[in-house]
């Protein structure tokens, strides 16, 4: 009876849900720099970014902007069934912030420094050189949800400030901390690594982007990685090495 209790309590413990690392339930904001909240000022990243690239919306006229284009884009077609994998991207970012939140405070840490960094890196190169992309249709050929979704996407979404891409380059790194954490399956990284690279081509089969972006956005990501992660002899980066103290 002993053994099949154990039995018993190995399965139930196998099958419970994991407990959130961090109770946020008793976050106040006095507390915003105690242990264990601190890592959520990293969030404040997101208003600064949002600040800048309102401002270069609204500052840089389209007519100052360079087209972004090449031949390959005139060859890939429109299709609106893929505004499902570019609209995932949204959810993806928020649902792994969050896993990450409540799971996995080391990987939010990274993930959010990843993001802040290429933030810094994309406003900066929207001011030094505006780009816009022309490729969106005017029309639709069929009109369904997937056309109304587009529709709605380029309602609110300007075709500026588009290289590099931000979609894929967020995209990239996420991808590249759920490869990294230990505790993700393989079938789990296989399927991150998919979502990737279906976001990164959904944003050109749907016209929000050259496939030019596509191509700036890897060393954009590649920069970010080397500045969090990159090493000098056996040293840590000092990004990472920040981190431990939030």
């Amino acid at each position: 009876m002993k053994k099949t209790s154990n039995a018993h309590n190995s399965i139930n413990a196998k099958l419970a849900p994991p407990q959130p690392v961090v109770d946020y339930r008793q976050f106040r904001p006095r507390l915003i720099n105690d242990p264990r909240f601190s890592h959520l000022k990293l969030l404040a990243g997101w208003m600064v970014y949002f600040a800048f690239y309102f401002l270069t919306e609204k500052l840089i006229p389209a007519e100052d902007c360079h087209v972004i284009h090449c031949a390959l884009d005139d060859m890939i077609p429109f299709s609106e069934y893929f505004i499902v994998f570019y609209c995932a991207w949204f959810v993806w970012i928020i649902g792994t912030l969050l896993y990450f939140l409540l799971y996995d405070i080391d990987s939010f840490k990274h993930l959010q420094t990843l993001f802040i960094i290429i933030q810094a890196i994309a406003v900066v190169i929207y001011i030094v050189y505006p780009s816009i992309q022309l490729g969106r249709p005017t029309t639709f050929e069929h009109s369904n949800v997937f056309t109304w979704l587009t529709r709605f996407i380029y309602g609110f979404d300007t075709p500026t400030g588009v290289c590099p891409s931000v979609h894929a380059a967020y995209s990239f790194v996420i991808a590249f901390v759920w490869l990294r954490r230990k505790e993700s399956s393989a079938i789990w990284k296989v399927f991150m690594v998919g979502l990737c690279v279906m976001i990164c081509v959904s944003t050109v089969l749907v016209k929000q982007h050259s496939v030019i972006d596509i191509v700036v956005a890897v060393p954009v990501a590649l920069v970010a990685e080397f500045l969090l992660y990159g090493r000098v002899g056996n040293k840590r980066s000092l990004l990472e090495e920040l981190l431990e103290k939030i």
